[in-house]
């Protein structure tokens, strides 16, 4: 930590010598660097893992033309545009170990596209032939997926005006059309269009999507880009918590005034297919996993901590606990989340070659135990409606078709309806948090009365709620819940 004493230094090209020894930063001359890939949505997360896999290759003078231009659809992203243009598309990461805290600045994002309505400038920056990748992080929610079949929804409003206006689109996706469209017609070929999100199958959804939105609008043109882009599966592993003013000051404590560092937990994966048509970086050089079995990873990862983080989400927030790490300091969640994932997920995940299912039990463990990652339980159980559907309720499908062990599942589900209740259990309000709160909050109070109300939301459990097994389970927790607490009703089922 810095002596108190001494002076700030604002983070730019020119400071980077000047900051503290201690502080990692570039070696390589950022202003000889190209731009290759735009990335869409780009926040934290993205900061901590993506761009800090390109950065280690700059590191060792490997691909200096790949360098990142972040882009955004939304307007609100504007100031953050500005806080990082302000400061060179410069990052600070800072590491939170249980054993230490370490800083790095990484240099490998070199600019931002102006956020416009209708997207001009963006498409104008993919449409330019140095770019070759176009990656996204837009969250589970934001591909436009019909809830009951995860299928691209072609009916959005935003998507019919986007098949009818390329010149002009409201969303990323007819952006990365009309950018496809552009290079067509430039005969400068396709990118490869790369999702970074938490979604299973992630490059086959991303490829409905884009080809789907280009055959509305022109069948000629869906059919170029179905049969010239690439769309790889992959697989993103690390837990970045939003940025706040405890964060910033955490950079300021090591000497650095950045109004957007990132912190991050010291574990990361990247698993990818090796799919693209225009070229990559040597990303296997920086650690990351090239297979063909990326479904099994994100299988793993999904289903064990991405539906780990539901599982212990809801029964913290009706608690009032802040962070993940409380939630883990809680015997009673804490030992919830083991059962369930050891008993109930884990013979529904299939191993890699990296490690067993059990052993990746006792890493999520350790993770969601680090007390430096000051992670919300608000931020985690943000979007709900998507993570769920997304994580746990694949896995319900799975142990309702093999006949498996589904009471701690049917829990989580009567949790996560108790929580969007929108009641703590101490009396205090839990503000809306889901873009499908209000539905979800009228379903939850249905539920009090004929808790098979909350099941009947088919575009999310499709036909979950006509399990027989199910249903009573479900029904059982939920009245459990209501009738005598959520630490009688966990403990029970820890010790039936």
């Amino acid at each position: 930590m810095r002596d108190h004493d001494a002076k700030l230094i604002p983070l730019s090209n020119q400071t980077l010598n000047d900051l503290p020894a201690a502080i990692l930063r570039p070696k390589y001359d950022r202003k000889a660097l190209t731009p290759g890939i735009v990335h869409i949505g780009l926040g934290n997360f993205h900061r901590a893992h993506q761009a800090w896999y390109l950065h280690r290759l700059m590191q060792e003078g490997q691909a200096l033309d790949w360098a990142i231009i972040g882009a955004s659809v939304r307007n609100e992203d504007s100031a953050q545009r500005q806080r990082l243009a302000e400061q060179d598309h410069l990052t600070t990461l800072i590491e939170l170990d249980p054993s230490g805290t370490s800083a790095e600045v990484i240099g490998s994002m070199i600019g931002y596209v102006p956020i416009e309505d209708g997207h001009g400038p963006l498409i104008r920056q993919m449409a330019d032939p140095r770019i070759r990748i176009v990656s996204l992080t837009v969250t589970e929610g934001g591909y436009f997926l019909d809830p009951a079949t995860k299928r691209f929804d072609d009916r959005h409003p935003d998507i019919q005006h986007d098949a009818r206006h390329l010149d002009r689109p409201r969303t990323a996706f007819g952006a990365i059309v009309a950018a496809l469209r552009a290079r067509r017609d430039a005969d400068a070929g396709p990118f490869t269009c790369q999702s970074c999100d938490n979604l299973p199958g992630n490059g086959t959804i991303l490829r409905d999507v884009v080809v789907g939105l280009g055959n509305l609008a022109d069948p000629e043109l869906g059919a170029w880009i179905e049969q010239n882009a690439r769309f790889p599966n992959s697989m993103v592993d690390c837990i970045v918590p939003a940025t706040g003013t405890k964060e910033r000051a955490l950079a300021q404590s090591l000497g650095i005034a950045d109004q957007a560092p990132v912190t991050h937990e010291n574990f990361r994966q990247w698993v990818m297919e090796d799919d693209f048509c225009a070229g990559r970086p040597p990303w296997e050089n920086a650690g990351a996993t090239l297979s063909d079995r990326v479904h099994d990873y994100e299988a793993m990862k999904l289903r064990l901590l991405n539906g780990g983080h539901q599982i212990i989400a809801a029964p913290a927030e009706l608690l009032g606990l802040e962070t993940i790490a409380d939630a883990m300091a809680h015997d009673l969640i804490r030992g919830f989340l083991r059962k369930v994932a050891l008993t109930e997920i884990v013979p529904h995940v299939p191993a890699v070659r990296e490690m067993t299912p059990v052993q990746y039990v006792e890493l999520i463990d350790q993770r969601f135990s680090n007390p430096a990652i000051h992670d919300t339980v608000r931020r985690v159980a943000f979007d709900g409606s998507s993570r769920h559907t997304g994580a746990v309720i694949p896995v319900i499908r799975d142990a309702i078709s093999n006949g498996a062990e589904l009471e701690g599942l049917a829990l989580s589900q009567a949790l996560w309806a108790s929580m969007c209740r929108g009641q703590r259990e101490n009396g205090s309000a839990i503000a809306p948090n889901d873009p499908a709160w209000k539905q979800l909050n009228a379903a939850a109070h249905q539920a009090i009365a004929n808790p098979q109300a909350w099941l009947e939301q088919r575009q999310f459990y499709g036909s979950i709620g006509e399990d027989d097994r199910f249903r009573s389970a479900f029904a059982r927790c939920f009245n459990a819940l209501r009738g005598d607490g959520l630490e009688s009703t966990i403990g029970r089922y820890l010790n039936p």
